[in-house]
């Protein structure tokens, strides 16, 4: 077992009907304010042949908190899982589960991930004829609500929906398009962010997925990223152990570099 790592719950078998979602995730993000960003593994190039196992091997190795990617192939081009896979991660999971519905028409599955168990409901602001509603209706079922917004998406769309949403997660690259590079217009998009939240919405968590590895893992911490999704750069690893903390580390050199409050956010309740 690592050092470092005595914050990782004792494994115990997880059911959604009896979990707190807003308990476990005020313990993660008191966790970023005292230690810096945390990365979430995102299970798409997991091993799905031994599941849970894999989701045992993540949480060994010091993961936080889980990534699930929804595509439904209308929304994206890609088609991945559904509910009875969520369903099997959360019985096996003991940390926070984040599902990110990159799909048509969301506001139809809210109230069933959320009766699986997802900690974090994610949803794309692209797909929202009215975004302030659906992100109130995820709050009353209960887990965080954060909003996705897309590369060519601009950031005022998340700016003016702040008081709705727990977290926004920029997206880095184009939502379900594999092997692409990071875009580096999602780091002024985080200092938006940022500014934002240091201006009176110190409730809303930042958050980044694509393209995240050691190289770009440093920048999106500096412009305020908290929550870090990170995919090949933790599952094709040979050892998650030693990705998850490498990764860590960077992020949290950078973040204390550009003197990001991460400690003193207060938690949103």
């Amino acid at each position: 077992m690592q050092a470092g790592r005595d914050e990782r719950p004792m494994r115990v078998k997880s059911a959604a009907g009896n979990r707190s979602p807003r308990h476990a995730t005020d313990a993660l993000a008191a966790r970023a304010e005292r230690r810096g960003p945390v990365v979430f593994p995102a299970l798409l190039l997991c091993d799905f042949g031994h599941l849970a196992a894999e989701v045992v091997r993540l949480e060994e190795a010091g993961a936080a908190a889980i990534h699930l990617d929804i595509m439904d192939g209308v929304f994206v081009p890609q088609l991945t899982y559904g509910q009875v896979v969520v369903e099997a991660i959360r019985r096996a999971a003991t940390v926070p589960v984040e599902v990110h519905l990159m799909v048509a028409e969301p506001d139809r599955w809210l109230a069933d991930y959320a009766r699986l168990g997802a900690d974090i409901l994610t949803v794309h602001v692209e797909a929202l004829p009215d975004a302030a509603r659906t992100l109130d209706t995820i709050r009353s079922l209960g887990p965080r609500a954060h909003l996705s917004i897309s590369p060519k998406t601009p950031v005022d769309r998340a700016l003016a929906l702040l008081d709705h949403c727990d977290g926004v997660l920029v997206m880095s690259v184009e939502p379900g398009f594999g092997g692409q590079a990071f875009d580096p217009a999602a780091l002024g998009k985080l200092a938006a962010l940022a500014k934002a939240r240091s201006d009176g919405h110190r409730h809303v968590r930042l958050c980044v997925d694509g393209g995240i590895s050691e190289t770009t893992i440093g920048p999106v911490a500096a412009a305020g990223a908290e929550y870090i999704v990170a995919g090949s750069a933790v599952i094709k690893s040979p050892d998650y152990a030693v990705a998850i903390r490498d990764l860590e580390r960077i992020a949290s050199d950078a973040a204390r570099a550009a003197d990001h409050p991460l400690r003193s956010l207060a938690l949103d309740g």
